[in-house]
């Protein structure tokens, strides 16, 4: 006699907690409203990068190195999917340490259409792995900013495919990991009860400060405080600022991994954050300069996706607003003011927008996070929310900082001592376009037609970037 199903009670529960995005009684199986919401959520993520990132760099670094930008986002986009396939995802969200996991899904194995309820009731494995891949992707791209113009393709591939295991995978299961060091939020025998919503120190802090220590030992660009840098395209950068703007819902609202409330709560938080902040920032320039820039707006833009997102699930309206001034501000003067008192070349301002405004973003959140907006928060720390979570904060941002500035340091040198960094002084001058690639964005004096001669000859004075932001 074949075993009696679930009850009609076992069964409307269950179709309460699909509703409710709660933890079902008898049913094991993806949800169709949650998983549509992921899907669109990784999709929204991946379009960050490809080609949001790719046309917001792109357009500010000079037009002889447009495609070598835009050739790193994509190796990035390849390399690490091809990691995350291998062992990423398992060394990330597998069960292991406090520091890593363990190898129980490489090869994605046994990661199905099921769900996994480490992470969650509803949402399919599969595409759970797929939505972080994402987060992966676009973690080691953003590095691309600080280091345009100057670094082989051959070296930024080996130092990312270091850095993501030394860096990104520890850091990640550290943050997010169901038994991670840092994972405050789920698990109770963290050592330290940090929270981060959607990864201010797992994808801004991390790459930030390593933006800043690959750009120190990197060295200057060829000209740097010489010439002016000039963007040679504001026009794509606009349009990526407003496609990363797009994105960031499903990077945002997505870490809910479900189509909930707090999911909502971090889309009403990411746009108010991120409006207020692109308008503080050219406000800040029309005082000080006369007049607001466009790059300002986009500026703006970025850096208020930044601060809120290891917040935006876990804060209310109104302090989502003042996240939003704070990071009109605070970057502004990093890219501004603290890169001249220092003269270093970030050439696109990685640190001072995803460094500085991770961070900033990590201790905010420590502050102005409440169970009112996501009462997961009193899961395992109720006694910590509104008194010393901040302090935790501190120490994963401490924590974080140093993982990311001592392994980039260590890979760096040994990169640079076996194959090199830099290109020839000539070839920086001609271009990394041609140089790396063979081949040029643009082609006016052949009416667009392909070809891989030079848009600018050896030795030619070359336009440039001037002060621009991540």
């Amino acid at each position: 006699m074949a075993a009696a199903g679930p009850d009609l009670a076992a069964r409307v529960a269950d179709l309460e907690a699909y509703v409710t995005n709660g933890t079902p009684k008898t049913l094991i199986s993806s949800g169709p409203g949650h998983n549509a919401w992921m899907m669109t959520s990784t999709a929204l993520v991946l379009f960050m990068t490809l080609p949001g990132l790719v046309l917001f760099y792109g357009g500010l670094v000079r037009r002889k190195n447009v495609l070598s930008v835009m050739a790193q986002c994509f190796g990035c986009a390849g390399v690490v999917t091809i990691l995350w396939f291998l062992v990423g995802y398992s060394l990330v969200f597998a069960p292991g340490g406090p520091a890593i996991g363990g190898l129980k899904f490489a090869l994605l194995k046994g990661v199905t259409s099921t769900p996994n309820p480490d992470y969650t009731a509803w949402v399919s494995h599969n595409l759970f792995s797929m939505y972080q891949l994402m987060f992966a992707i676009i973690t080691p791209a953003l590095i691309v900013g600080a280091i345009a113009e100057r670094m082989k393709y051959s070296a930024i591939m080996v130092f990312i495919v270091a850095w993501m295991f030394v860096v990104y995978f520890p850091l990640a299961h550290m943050v997010w990991g169901i038994d991670g060091l840092m994972n405050g939020v789920w698990n109770p025998r963290a050592g330290i009860k940090a929270i981060d919503f959607a990864g201010g120190t797992v994808v801004h802090m991390s790459s930030g400060w390593s933006a800043l220590v690959l750009c120190l030992i990197l060295g200057k660009r060829n000209g740097f405080g010489k010439r002016a840098f000039l963007p040679h395209s504001l026009v794509l950068t606009v349009v990526g600022t407003g496609m990363l703007w797009v994105g960031w819902y499903g990077f945002n609202a997505g870490s809910a991994v479900a189509a909930d409330g707090i999911a909502a709560n971090a889309f009403t938080a990411t746009t108010l954050a991120t409006a207020v902040a692109a308008t503080v920032w050219p406000a800040i320039e029309w005082m000080t300069r006369g007049k607001p820039t466009v790059l300002g707006f986009c500026s703006g833009a970025v850096a208020g996706l930044v601060v809120i997102t290891p917040a935006a699930g876990f804060v209310t309206p109104a302090s989502a607003v003042l996240i939003g001034v704070l990071a009109g501000v605070v970057p502004y003067l990093a890219c501004n003011k603290l890169k001249a008192f220092f003269n270093y070349d970030d050439a696109l301002d990685t640190f001072g927008v995803h460094g500085v405004g991770g961070t900033l973003g990590a201790l905010v959140t420590g502050i102005f996070a409440t169970p009112e907006v996501n009462a997961n928060l009193n899961t395992n720390l109720a006694g910590v929310v509104g008194r010393t979570l901040w302090l935790e904060q501190l120490k994963a941002m401490g924590l974080t900082v140093g993982l990311a500035v001592a392994a980039t340091a260590v890979l760096a040198l040994a990169i640079k001592a076996v194959l090199g960094l830099r290109p020839s002084t000539d070839a920086e001058e001609q271009g990394l376009d041609g140089t790396d690639h063979g081949e040029n964005g643009y082609h006016p004096e052949e009416g667009g037609s392909h070809g891989a001669e030079e848009l600018v000859p050896t030795g030619a004075p070359a336009p440039a970037l001037a002060n621009t932001s991540s």
